[in-house]
């Protein structure tokens, strides 16, 4: 009974402000009392509370960072309009449509509400909510310029979402192409090849050794089919299980794609491009170089670059200079490189760098779209081989006996 006691409940409030004015919310809290006695240190006189139902059938769906990032702007655009901190995040919560995420906004606000800094607030979510974000949010509370840095976050988050959205959809093309590919085959194997062996056992003649070798594949698949199936999907979760758990295999993952023609490409420049964003945007907001690094070297996604900007983090905390040091690792391209000293030299830093983002997030842009101009032939050519090379094997002994007759 203690156990459930503890347990903390969502409940829906209306009551009136000092002002008289009717007000009404959401706040998690362990019973009604406690409910009362939170929103009477709000300056809240409480009226009716209610538990909040839980749907039985959804729960709402779960946040995802381009849920964070609207809500950064918003909080942004809310900020520079004068809204007060609190009212922000009620006409946010209202406004949003995953159940889930109101509850996180509702969340903040008590935090906030119950004397908390926004960053400290934000701090209690680091499942929605990195050391970056927190940072930055608190460099704006302290030089009083929130509305600033959380305008430099929606972007730096807006940018960081579309880019990986980019690299997803260079991915997915390939990935879709060979599934296709695999499921028209099975299906030829299963279902189509038999059909033409019952033809060709009353031929009575020698069959040709490539349609000997596609009625084989054939009965292995159709007897090992379950075994295949298991082992491809237990091979799946044992490799997505091996990157969740070794840092090691990550590694090895991550130096691998760099190495792949063309997607290791568009990775490459979307490190280059988060590398420079994200110095550029916590550099802008006041943090020193060695630390705005500390950041940096977990945004970039690969371990290539994250050992390349720890290596220019112990340069430049020596005294050299930034270029030097991205010089030195042999990692970055000549024209970041050449745009970071320009931008050192003019001390503009933060600003040359978000040039150098932009423009290899617009190279990644390009690439991925010419590589899904690209991926449309090849879906052709890969499917007219994989497909027409099992028509070709069953007609095969058909037109050998033909040309006998």
């Amino acid at each position: 009974m203690a156990a459930r006691e503890q347990k903390s409940s969502t409940y829906v409030w209306e009551g009136t402000d000092r002002r008289g004015t009717k007000v009404k919310g959401e706040m998690s809290g362990h019973s009604i009392p406690l409910i009362k006695a939170q929103l009477r240190k709000q300056g809240i006189n409480p009226g009716k509370i209610r538990k909040r139902s839980t749907p039985l059938w959804r729960k709402g769906k779960k946040i995802k960072p381009k849920d964070i990032a609207l809500f950064t702007r918003q909080m942004a655009t809310m900020m520079r309009a004068g809204v007060p901190l609190l009212q922000s995040f009620d006409i946010i919560a209202e406004g949003v449509d995953n159940p889930n995420m109101a509850k996180l906004v509702d969340e903040i606000k008590q935090e906030v509400a119950a004397g908390n800094s926004f960053a400290a607030s934000l701090q209690k979510k680091p499942e929605y909510f990195d050391e970056l974000y927190c940072s930055l949010v608190n460099a704006g509370e302290q030089a009083g310029a929130l509305e600033t840095l959380l305008d430099r976050v929606a972007t730096y988050k807006e940018k960081t979402e579309a880019l990986k959205a980019k690299i997803k959809k260079a991915m997915t093309y390939p990935i879709a192409v060979l599934l296709v590919a695999i499921v028209v085959s099975a299906i030829l194997l299963i279902k189509v090849v038999p059909q033409f062996k019952e033809v060709f056992s009353s031929f009575g003649a020698e069959l040709p050794a490539f349609t000997l070798m596609v009625i084989g594949l054939s009965n292995a698949v159709q007897e090992w089919w379950f075994i295949i199936l298991a082992v491809a999907i237990a091979a799946g979760f044992a490799l997505k299980r091996l990157h969740k758990t070794s840092q090691k295999f990550r590694n090895s993952v991550d130096r691998f794609t760099l190495k792949i023609p063309i997607v290791g490409q568009i990775i490459y420049k979307s490190s280059v491009a988060r590398y420079a964003r994200t110095l550029s945007t916590t550099f802008a907001a006041g943090v020193p170089l060695v630390e705005a690094l500390d950041s940096v070297s977990g945004a970039t996604g690969n371990i290539v670059f994250k050992n390349a900007v720890n290596s220019i983090k112990a340069d430049v905390s020596t005294g050299s200079p930034l270029n030097q040091s991205m010089r030195t690792t042999a990692v970055f391209p000549t024209l970041a490189i050449q745009m970071t000293a320009i931008g050192e030299e003019s001390g503009a830093l933060d600003d040359m760098l978000d040039r150098v983002a932009t423009i290899y997030e617009a190279e990644v842009d390009n690439m991925v779209d010419s590589l899904t101009s690209l991926m449309e032939p090849m879906i052709m050519a890969v499917l007219g081989v994989v497909v027409g090379g099992l028509v070709i094997a069953m007609y095969l002994p058909i037109f050998q006996l033909g040309n006998v007759v």
